[in-house]
């Protein structure tokens, strides 16, 4: 997975401005273009971005919290602390959905659950 990485000095040189004060080349460092209808576009995009990136932040945070009180309750009445037939059949329904990258994030979120094996 890659992400967007801009690395910032701080001020800029009175040569970097424009006449009205803005940083030149400032769409260009945060979107990668320096055309201003394919910088506001990205913009706009990654809005979207974030804001699905927090929703899948919160379904993480609630599905471990989730299979926390399944293991939680199963163990508690005496059931065993993982079920692995039930992992095998995240683990797969992921791989048919996503591929190779399913799996890993399965994994993941499996971690997330019940804590490392």
């Amino acid at each position: 997975m890659m992400t967007d990485v801009v690395e910032s000095s701080g001020s800029l040189a009175p040569h970097d401005r424009t006449a009205d004060g803005d940083p030149t080349g400032a769409a260009a460092a945060r979107t990668g273009t320096d055309d201003s209808a394919a910088a506001e576009r990205i913009s706009e995009i990654r809005e979207r971005i974030d804001e699905i990136d927090r929703t899948i932040i919160a379904l993480w945070q609630e599905r471990a919290a989730l299979s926390q009180e399944v293991g939680a309750t199963r163990m508690a009445s005496g059931g065993t602390r993982l079920v692995l037939s039930r992992e095998r059949e995240i683990l797969e329904r992921f791989r048919q959905a996503l591929g190779a990258d399913g799996t890993q994030l399965a994994l993941l979120l499996l971690r997330a659950g019940r804590g490392p094996l």
